[in-house]
């Protein structure tokens, strides 16, 4: 570990990449660069691409991963971003990093780069990044997607019975799925003021367990724009403040209660929310996961909050 830690292509590595993922992270607080592939995928590329021009490169590569994984993990700290979401950034950025050290090593294989030390030079593969990053950020039209999350289940409970339970609710105490016992925020109650048209419903949130003391945290607030007992219950979301979820936001909360049989209920819930994030088909799929996840806690909590209530019901099918 001392010869690595002395290794002069690992200390430079240390460096450069210091420099290129530092002016990644600036650039985001200072609100220059989209969470796009010119974060995600180019500046990663241009690092690597840097570190594979570099003339002595023995313990270099391994240098950028570590220091990578450290400047992501500190900004974990003062709760900028959550467990799941660093995890996710890593397993994007060090490939990349990797596909930019190869691309290098073969284009220097042609004779068409030197390789050099001098990290006056090593740093120019950035160019590309500070010029396009902001250039993409201000002429980009289109910086949200709009995806929408269903989930479904059946509950041996009448439909307005399953109404009456979920419309407001003021404890939320159930099994959690994996990902909220990790980072997720963990919604704690929700509170409907009237059953009308227009009426607000608001939900509150407590921070993940690996989630720093308020990151996570905050409230979502609803407006009712449909509303018919046993029925439909929609919403659209006019405010929300959960800490540290910049990336994501949330359109419209929707259920849709359906009978079924003689005395069961088949609940639908529908969550639309907006993302920021690309690649889409790296990103989008942990989204859906996560909000059906907190789909199911609010399920697990009400199916115990209906046998409460309404006492161990098998159902007539």
């Amino acid at each position: 570990m001392y010869a690595i830690l002395r290794d002069k292509s690992f200390q430079i590595s240390i460096i450069l990449t210091t420099i290129f993922i530092g002016t990644g992270i600036v650039f985001l607080f200072l609100g220059l660069v989209d969470y796009s592939w010119i974060l995600f995928g180019l500046l990663p590329v241009v690092l690597g691409i840097a570190i594979g021009t570099m003339k002595v490169r023995k313990y270099a590569l391994w240098g950028a991963i570590i220091t990578t994984v450290i400047l992501l993990i500190a900004i974990y700290i003062p709760g900028l971003s959550g467990v799941i979401c660093i995890v996710m950034a890593i397993g994007l950025i060090v490939p990349f990093i990797f596909l930019g050290y190869v691309i290098a090593r073969l284009v220097k294989r042609y004779s068409l780069i030197k390789e050099t030390n001098r990290l006056s030079v090593l740093v120019l593969p950035i160019i590309p990044f500070l010029l396009m990053a902001p250039t993409e950020h201000f002429l980009k039209k289109e910086k949200e997607t709009i995806t929408e999350v269903k989930t479904e289940k059946v509950f041996n409970y009448t439909p307005n019975q399953v109404f009456d339970v979920i419309k407001s609710v003021d404890t939320l105490d159930a099994e959690k799925p994996f990902l909220l016992k990790l980072d997720l925020p963990i919604p704690t109650k929700c509170i409907l003021e009237k059953e009308e048209v227009g009426a607000l419903r608001t939900c509150y949130f407590k921070a993940g367990r690996l989630s720093n003391a308020d990151f996570g945290g905050g409230t979502i607030t609803e407006r009712v724009t449909d509303i018919k007992r046993g029925k439909v219950l929609k919403m659209d979301v006019i405010d929300y403040n959960l800490v540290g979820r910049k990336w994501i936001g949330f359109k419209e909360a929707i259920y849709y209660f359906e009978p079924v049989g003689i005395n069961s209920c088949k609940l639908t819930r529908i969550t639309t929310y907006t993302s920021v994030l690309a690649p889409r088909f790296y990103w989008e799929p942990m989204e859906k996961l996560g909000i059906e996840q907190e789909h199911e806690y609010v399920f697990n909590n009400l199916e115990k909050d209906l046998e409460t209530q309404f006492g161990k019901s098998k159902g007539v099918k």
